[in-house]
């Protein structure tokens, strides 16, 4: 029978108990971890989100105590009142495992079936099952352990932004539509029918006008929506550590950042970053690694080979020269052992499936470097290649030609992250990067025109300004990124206050007044009133934890996440709805056939 906590009150988390709590009288609640029945003996492992502790019953238990310990099983929910005592039998392994508690009342709070996989760090069982029973895998402590260290970083960053002068401004989650690079989530409206509200992919239009509106220093830990495909590291809807601040340029809000990043991951994880954290410009970044997110943990930089071989005979080299593009290399040191003929076969598909049309290689095994390309080159052209890429005996040079330059540099970058893992050479350390001065503009192919490669709120940089109207490759962004690892863990900007050169930069990405008017007129109307300077950024919450603790997947950081399907396995959503709710919103359902 089920029993009452009644006036039972927890005294101590069961993994808080220590050797100086010894004969202590304590009362622990939480789940069996497991149960052993040694006959004249019972022992019991308690679980709760700080650990276990062992609970003893013998000779000297109550008999009614004795049989309830008896009937206990995994997952059973308990309350166990007794004296805490040393073990006779030390558990070095567990934080616990100098003590023990003598049990002398026991209460049965809920009883539970058998879990359909073991409640155990690093559970085999597959993810899909896992996430079907979520309640169950974040009782796991390896998950609730990031759990609780996501938990973490979000006191301190409330508290570090607190402390430095930030107002922490909830802003709407029911939004006008203004589309900034993904599709909205769109929510009908029941009293407007046939228009829609949207969920913001960021709260940056309201967090602009909490700067127009006086409140100086604005915080939020937001959280965001994009209708768009999921990956390791991406979620439809997430979590952005979101600030704004007038009065400062880009060194101020970078400073401000990086505060913050140096007391997180002290405060949460115990390790002292250097700051001030590196700045590469975004054209040395694409240059020197060929990402505008580069992983600075190993070596391996990109060498641009275009005077080497713009005049050679091997036309895949020569004619994506002479077509404006670029020939891109790399040299992975003492990687013949690694990278054997069916390996750079390999890396050779990896290639063509990111967009280019091959990969010339140079593997040196023996005295004489075997090449992909040699035979159509002269000797004197692959001398100076090898001296360029500084090779010896031992390496391998991979290299890529396309008469796109940002192809080339892209898929030598990418290869040079993929020869890394291969080779096992990047360091296991947390490497920040400032990627700045972005390009204002970004060539859209599919849409035959430039758009914003940030939003189009971003300032433009001083010296660029002459450029918007000539030259829009040539307009840089007060816009940064930061790095870790390779991976992008903030964006933000400098942002534009003129309301003629945020009408201008609107009619430069090809939207009519009537149309900017539309979408953003009351933006544009409160910069007539007095709009200070501004600037900020949004960090990924749901990333930077899963960096910090080097999870695979933003799903191990995340309570209740979605497949990659934007589904989510435990509620069965997104599903059907009513017939009659799709009629208060005047909305029917088309159907589709053949799908």
């Amino acid at each position: 029978m089920l029993e009452f906590l009644g006036s039972t009150k927890r005294t101590n988390y069961c993994g808080t108990l220590t050797a100086a709590d010894v004969d202590k009288t304590v009362t622990v609640c939480g789940w069996v971890q497991r149960q052993r029945d040694l006959g004249k003996l019972i022992f019991i492992d308690l679980r709760d989100r700080t650990g276990l502790v062992q609970l003893a019953f013998d000779e000297h238990t109550a008999l009614s105590v004795f049989e309830k310990a008896g009937a206990c099983r995994g997952e059973y929910v308990l309350a166990a009142t007794g004296v805490v005592r040393g073990r006779s039998s030390k558990n070095p392994d567990l934080p616990t495992g100098e003590i023990e508690i003598a049990v002398a009342e026991l209460k049965m709070l809920s009883r539970s079936e058998t879990p359909p996989f073991e409640i155990i760090p690093n559970c085999p069982t597959s993810e899909l099952t896992r996430l079907r029973y979520r309640y169950l895998d974040l009782r796991r402590p390896d998950l609730q352990g990031n759990i609780l260290l996501r938990n973490k970083v979000m006191k301190v960053a409330r508290d570090y932004f607190y402390d430095n002068g930030f107002i922490e401004i909830e802003t709407p989650i029911l939004i006008k539509s203004s589309p900034e690079g993904a599709r909205d989530f769109l929510v009908p409206s029941r009293l407007h029918q046939g228009s829609f509200y949207a969920l913001p992919q960021s709260p940056q239009i309201y967090k602009q006008l909490s700067m127009v509106a006086g409140f100086d220093r604005y915080i939020q830990l937001a959280r965001c929506f994009r209708d768009e495909d999921s990956r390791a590291d991406r979620q439809p809807e997430f979590t952005q550590i979101d600030l704004e601040m007038s009065f400062v340029d880009v060194d101020d809000v970078l400073a401000m950042v990086e505060g913050f990043i140096a007391k997180v991951f002290k405060e949460a994880i115990g390790v002292e970053l250097p700051v001030p954290v590196k700045r590469l410009t975004f054209a040395e970044a694409m240059e020197r690694f060929g990402s505008d997110k580069p992983d600075m943990r190993f070596a391996m930089e990109l060498v641009n080979l275009n005077d080497i071989v713009k005049d050679c005979e091997f036309s895949v080299f020569s004619s994506a020269v002479a077509a404006g593009g670029s020939v891109r290399a790399f040299n992975a040191k003492n990687a013949v052992s690694v990278l054997s003929r069916k390996e750079i076969d390999k890396l050779t598909e990896s290639a063509r499936g990111i967009g280019a049309k091959g990969l010339a290689w140079v593997r040196w095994a023996e005295d004489v470097p075997a090449s992909s390309f040699g035979k159509f080159m002269k000797e004197e052209e692959m001398r100076a290649i090898y001296q360029a890429m500084g090779a010896e005996k031992g390496d391998v040079i991979l290299i890529v030609a396309d008469a796109k330059n940002s192809l080339a540099l892209s898929v030598t970058g990418a290869l040079r992250c993929e020869v890394a893992k291969k080779l096992n050479i990047i360091k296991e350390e947390f490497n920040f990067l400032w990627v700045v001065e972005m390009p204002f503009f970004d060539w859209d192919e599919e849409l035959g025109q430039y758009v914003a490669m940030h939003h189009p709120f971003t300032s433009p940089m001083d010296e660029s300004l002459e450029y918007l109207d000539t030259d829009k490759s040539k307009v840089k962004a007060k816009a940064y990124d930061l790095v870790l690892n390779g991976v992008e863990l903030l964006s933000g900007s400098i942002r534009i206050t003129n309301p003629d050169l945020q009408a201008k930069i609107f009619a430069l990405l090809g939207l009519s007044q009537e149309e900017a008017q539309m979408k953003f007129g009351y933006l544009m109307d409160a910069f007539k009133y007095g709009a200070p300077p501004h600037g900020g950024a949004g960090i990924g919450l749901d990333r930077l934890v899963m960096q910090m603790l080097g999870a695979e997947s933003l799903r191990d950081v995340v309570v209740f996440p979605k497949l990659k399907d934007a589904t989510e396995s435990m509620t069965q959503c997104p599903s059907p709805v009513h017939t009659a709710q799709l009629d208060e919103l005047g909305i029917g359902i088309k159907e589709t056939h053949g799908q």
